[in-house]
């Protein structure tokens, strides 16, 4: 499926992201610990199946069911910290190449 939009139940209109701009994202963060965006961070969090439970300030936690690590991101001029940006980037390994969630899917 490609890159489009489509009217949100919400309303407004929510975009989809296509396979190839998921591994591009994927692949960045894979790359290089010290430029990870926050929003991208969050982002590929909710792909890997873990959910947002919570920011307290310029943190935000997120949970996947069955695993014991949180990520925890914190906002640092649109950022994450490396430390966390290598979190991200055992989870990615985790679950994203092992087919543990739909992440691999467009639906």
């Amino acid at each position: 499926m490609a890159t489009g939009a489509f009217d949100s139940p919400r309303g407004g209109v929510a975009v989809i992201e296509s396979m190839a701009t998921r591994a591009k994202l994927i692949a960045s963060v894979l790359s290089n610990a010290k430029n990870v965006r926050y929003a991208d961070a969050c982002k590929i969090a909710e792909w890997l199946g873990f959910v947002a439970k919570g920011q307290k300030g310029d943190h935000n936690a997120f949970a996947r069911p069955g695993e014991v690590e949180l990520l925890n991101f914190q906002d640092r001029g649109g950022m994450i910290k490396p430390y966390q940006a290598r979190q991200l980037q055992k989870m990615i390994e985790k679950y994203w190449f092992s087919g543990g969630s739909d992440v691999e899917s467009d639906g």
